[in-house]
């Protein structure tokens, strides 16, 4: 098998992958296109391995090794990764990025609470 295939598959992964981060707003799904990436790398260290053990003849195999070590710090970043979100949710009642991101800058929630109310009373005061 020419090394072409597993390469263009892997760029293709990498790409959905990217994809999914940029456009998608839940974290859940943003966590899912993040390890998609990383099995991507994980098939071109693989393929790598393999054509270029072929080349050099030696038994080495530090790509599939590599590739072990990669898989075991996705298996520890999908848990710890999946333990934030879930405390987020818990915590503010929503695992969408945008609004997260909306709250953690200060522009308050859509529930009316004192962020919403402090520019009203700024404009009493200014007219007063």
């Amino acid at each position: 098998m020419h090394l072409a295939y597993p390469a263009v598959l892997s760029a293709l992964l990498f790409c959905t992958g990217l994809y999914g981060v940029l456009a998608r707003r839940n974290a859940i799904l943003v966590l899912m296109s993040v390890e998609l990436m990383l099995n991507a790398v994980n098939l071109n260290l693989v393929a790598f391995d393999v054509w270029l053990s072929r080349a050099a003849q030696e038994t080495l195999h530090s790509g599939q090794a590599l590739t072990l070590f990669t898989i075991a710090i996705a298996a520890a970043e999908i848990g710890i990764g999946l333990a934030i979100v879930l405390a987020v949710y818990r915590n503010r009642g929503t695992s969408d990025i945008d609004k997260l991101r909306d709250t953690a800058e200060g522009h308050g929630d859509d529930t009316g609470g004192p962020d919403t109310d402090a520019p009203a009373a700024e404009k009493a005061e200014a007219t007063a």
